[in-house]
Formats: structure tokens, C-alpha cells, sequence
């Protein structure tokens, strides 16, 4: 955890998010992560805790405060980051029964607005919730505005990402037989 942050935040509907690792039930994670996501279908437990650990921040959505009774996780998100330069937003997820009530759109208020991301280039990878990545200033990549980055530089970028993606399929992060990891979008945000 980081020093002196904050780690709670309540609405007015009984929802909590939490950066608390404790109070993340890892079953609900790794049984969303590995029966319903597209992107990591069949991804072993130990990876998904092992992922948990080495993230720097993991947001925990909760139906109830952790802090003061009953609660059951309903929604899940980590950001990978150096706190300075570069932040990668993964594993964003609001389970089917919880969605429809701005649970994500608060989700994503809640990490963007973290003082230790505020200026780090966030990163992310989706297939179909780019409306509302847009929403938080998320632009596809091709269409990053930077002069520092030419063609060649984000040409490079996409191979790598290609990369990234078969090498997850070989070393069993995701079913090699899923066709969706192949139309990922990855989205930036400066």
C-alpha cells in the first residue's frame, strides 16, 4: 500500500470501492477473469493472485463497506504502474448482475482521480468498452496526438503489443483458441 493515501470511497447507493487487498475475494476474480472475460479465459489461479501482488494498486468494487459488515465483491480492477511515467489499467470488470447502475463509470473516475496516477501515460487494452474508456479521455492509439512519437516508434509499439499477445497464449495466460485476443484495441490516455 501506498503512504498517507486514501483507500476508501462510499456512495449513496451502499457501493464501496477499496484499494485494501485484503478485502478482495480472490474467487469472485478469478472466477470472472476465468469463465466470463474474453481476455484471459482459462487463466490459472496462481496467476491471478501472483498478478493481485504485483500490481501496485488493485481496486476492489464492493456491495457494502468492507469496513463495517456484510459487503460481497461485485467489480475488480489493477493498474500496473512506476508512479511517475507509465500506468497500465487491467482486468476492469463490473460482474453482469451489477452493471447498468454507473458502478464502472465511478470505478474509473475513482483511478484516474488517484494522486500517485495523476500524470502517469495510462495504458489499456479492450474489445468492447471503448465508449467508455472515451469518456475518461482514453484515445486509441493510432490516434494519440504526440510529436515526439512518430509512425515508426508506433508501428514498433504495435508489434511488440503483437508480441506481448502470442507470448501470453504460449506461456497459458490466455486459451490459445480464443480469437479475440487478436482485436485488442490499446488505448492511451496523456
Amino acid at each position: 500500500m501506498l503512504v498517507n493515501e486514501k483507500t476508501l470511497w462510499t456512495n449513496n447507493d451502499g457501493f464501496t470501492i477499496s484499494t485494501e487487498k485484503s478485502f478482495l475475494d480472490i474467487d469472485v476474480i478469478f472466477n470472472f477473469l476465468s469463465k466470463d472475460s474474453y481476455w484471459v479465459k482459462g487463466i490459472t489461479k496462481e496467476l491471478v493472485v501472483a498478478s493481485i501482488e504485483n500490481s501496485i494498486l488493485c481496486y476492489g468494487v464492493y456491495d457494502g463497506n468492507p469496513n463495517d459488515g456484510p459487503y460481497k465483491q461485485v467489480g475488480f480492477a489493477r493498474v500496473v504502474s512506476d508512479l511517475v511515467r507509465f500506468s497500465w489499467l487491467g482486468d476492469v470488470f463490473i460482474l453482469p448482475e451489477y452493471r447498468g447502475r454507473g458502478l464502472s463509470k465511478w470505478l474509473m473516475s475513482v483511478i484516474i482521480e488517484h494522486p500517485k496516477l495523476k500524470g502517469t501515460s495510462f495504458q489499456l487494452a479492450t474489445k468492447d468498452a471503448h465508449s467508455l474508456y472515451a469518456q475518461y479521455g482514453f484515445k486509441p492509439l493510432g490516434q494519440i496526438e504526440n510529436s515526439n512519437c512518430g509512425n515508426e516508434q508506433k508501428q514498433s509499439y504495435r508489434k511488440r503489443q503483437r508480441h506481448w499477445i502470442e507470448v501470453s497464449v504460449e506461456k497459458g495466460i490466455t486459451e490459445s483458441k480464443n480469437p479475440y485476443n487478436y482485436y485488442f484495441h490499446i488505448y492511451e490516455r496523456k
